[in-house]
Parts: C-alpha cells; structure tokens; sequence
C-alpha cells in the first residue's frame, strides 16, 4: 500500500453527549447505531459543552498473561487477563449537568419553611454513589466523522479543582466503559477507509 497523506486525520473538532445507561434486557437509553451529522446530538443525549484545548483522550487497553511451555524458550501464547475502554476529558462550562456529574450528586434548593430561597445545595457524600451514565464523543475532519459509543460507563477518577484569577474554573473526568452485553463500546464512521461492501 502506498503512503497517502489523505488519510492523515485531525480532530479540530467535536462534541462529549452524556445520557442515563441502558438497561441490560431492555429500557434506559438506546445507544446510536448511526455517525450523525457531527452537529446533533444522539436522541436522548445532552452535550457536556466546552471541552479543554487538549480534547478528548480515548484509551483502550488490553492486560495479557503469557503461557510458556517446555518445549519454548518464549511463550507460545498470551491470554487476555483484562480489557478496558476509558475516557477522560476536563469540561469548561460549569453547569448543572457537568458539576452533577462531577461531584456526583444533584443539586437541591434550599427551603426556608416550605419556600425555595432561590440558594441550592449539592450534598457531598462521604460514600458517593456514581450513576450508570452512556458517553458519545463526536469528531470530525471537514465532512469525515467519526463517533465512539460506549453504552454503560462510570466515573473512576476526577482532577482536583484549581479557582484562581486568571484560569476558569475545570472539570477533569476519567470515565470507564462497564460490559454492555459483551462489549465496551464502539466506533461508527463515514471515512473511506474500509474497502466497500459488494452486494
């Protein structure tokens, strides 16, 4: 195959969707089967906004055990100990879809008797629970797009919080795929890069 540097890709730009998980066995959210348009959201999915410079990092990782045998001096084969699928990206825009999603709780209003104050309060666990939640990242070179699904995933990390003068406020998240009935996720495109299907 020759070099193309037509097939070189960038990701100048893009979206992070969020939505409740699906239910195994039926309900929830249904995950797209389709790339899109690269400037809608998934049904049921809402846009998490500005992401930093450094955009989205997506990482899949494979963990191996070798097998080794008398008769060779080096393994003859490896087996698959762990998979993992995991997202991590630092949100821009505080909101209340990122901060619940950060802090991992929901915000309440304050009452005063059985009047809101217009003041609101997000609790902080000393065990939080973490929900289910489903993740779209959109990007796209010109008109080829790309969209990664993972179906069921959950926060396994978050960046600490820096407030000073000069900086906004960030949201740094890593996120883990969880089985989604034998998968962590997928990847749809409209690129050229597979050779076409004849009927």
């Amino acid at each position: 195959m020759a070099n193309d540097a037509r097939k070189i890709r960038f990701a100048p730009n893009g979206a992070l969707y969020i939505a409740p998980a699906p239910v195994e066995g039926g309900g929830g959210t249904t995950p797209p089967t389709a790339v899109g348009d690269g400037a809608t959201a998934p049904t049921g999915y809402k846009s998490l906004g500005y992401v930093d410079p450094a955009g989205i990092t997506l990482t899949p990782a494979v963990e191996t055990q070798p097998v080794e045998a008398w008769q060779s001096a080096v393994p003859v084969l490896y087996n698959v100990t762990k998979a993992s699928f995991s997202l991590k990206a630092t949100l821009q825009e505080t909101n209340e879809l990122t901060t619940e999603l950060f802090w991992g709780s929901s915000w309440e209003p304050v009452m005063a008797g059985q009047t809101p104050t217009g003041d609101y309060r997000l609790n902080l666990s000393s065990t939080p629970d973490f929900k289910e939640i489903s993740i779209v990242v959109d990007w796209q070179h010109g008109d080829i797009r790309y969209r990664c699904v993972i179906p069921r995933a959950m926060i396994s990390d978050r960046g600490a919080i820096q407030l000073n003068r000069t900086e906004n406020g960030k949201y740094e998240l890593t996120l883990e795929a969880l089985d989604f009935n034998g998968q962590l996720g997928y990847v749809l495109t409209n690129d050229d890069i597979v050779e076409a299907v004849t009927p």
